[in-house]
């Protein structure tokens, strides 16, 4: 699998609720990220990735674009609670050594309801 192919599936199989295969397949045992709501841990991410899963089961999650340079992929995405939510835009930033991830910074904007800007988010 290339690194874009890793990051796709790694995200897919977490929002879709399957995160400890997620991070099984896919995460380096040297793993950190710097979401500022949880420890910086693979393992407390992971339960908060599966937590969401299952408060959200109908999560909705498209990916509109991904990016790779060198070892650095990036995932813009709309992430949706349930069918009625407006959602957020993401950016998924994975940085890899090798084919496992080592390091995740993940940024969120709510969509607004309304918007000045007619290109829209994606």
């Amino acid at each position: 699998m290339t690194k874009k192919e890793i990051a796709r599936d790694f995200l897919k199989l977490a929002a879709n609720g399957h995160s400890h295969e997620a991070f099984r397949l896919h995460v380096s045992k040297k793993f950190k990220h710097h979401n500022a709501y949880f420890k910086g841990d693979a393992e407390t991410l992971m339960l908060a990735m599966e937590e969401s899963a299952r408060t959200n089961p109908n999560k909705i999650f498209k990916i509109h674009h991904i990016l790779e340079d060198d070892n650095l992929v990036a995932v813009h995405s709309h992430l949706k609670q349930n069918s009625t939510d407006i959602g957020f835009a993401v950016v998924h930033i994975l940085k890899f050594k090798g084919d496992k991830i080592v390091e995740l910074w993940d940024l969120g904007q709510p969509v607004p309801k309304e918007t000045i800007n007619e290109n829209g988010m994606f």
